[in-house]
């Protein structure tokens, strides 16, 4: 199984959010699953990878070229990839994945969020999203899209598409248990 973190290349303020990113990478090793993620190798992407690591995880970090001094590529990972493009990384991170969860970021976060969730609400792919809601952190995200719910711009079956939970686990249990032919063929994003 690889799944696919999305997250912040900062640690943020709380050190809650650096001992998620740790958890996200045990729960993924402990199951023998892989990590995809975006390359760096600081904030709490770095965390989450070098955890991944440390407990066995097969790490593939995908980060675009200019970035991968910006954000100190981890070289470390079991298979790194520098791509041309923001857009690349991002279909590529998405090609790749069985699973796609969100820890706590910034927009850079919030864009592969909402990229592969719109992929999914027009069936581009039908990889399971998940959120990790980590300290009420994406609350105001959480109320803003049932405030496009109940204003009518989006459907109930689209609302579904992003499960959430405070707890890996759960979290990661509930992602497996989605089949992937529910909203139909896993498409080329290349």
């Amino acid at each position: 199984m690889n799944v696919c973190v999305y997250c912040g290349s900062r640690n943020g303020t709380d050190p809650v959010f650096e001992v998620a990113a740790r958890a996200v990478g045990v729960a993924i090793a402990e199951r023998g699953w892989n990590l995809i993620y975006g390359g760096g190798n600081i904030g709490l992407m770095g965390i989450l990878a070098r955890t991944a690591l440390e407990y066995g995880a097969h790490v593939t970090g995908i980060i675009p070229n200019f970035l991968a001094t910006k954000e100190s590529a981890l070289e470390d990972c079991s298979e790194l990839i520098e791509v041309e493009s923001m857009h690349i990384r991002k279909a590529l991170m998405i090609e790749r994945a069985d699973l796609l969860i969100a820890l706590p970021g910034g927009f850079g976060t919030l864009d592969e969020l909402f990229e592969a969730l719109t992929w999914r609400q027009i069936r581009l792919h039908a990889i399971p999203l998940g959120l990790l809601n980590v300290a009420g952190y994406y609350d105001p995200l959480i109320e803003m899209i049932n405030r496009m719910h109940s204003d009518g711009f989006v459907q109930d079956r689209h609302v579904s598409l992003l499960h959430v939970s405070t707890d890996v686990n759960e979290l990661l249990d509930t992602l497996a248990l989605i089949t992937t032919s529910q909203f139909g063929d896993h498409l080329d994003l290349t």
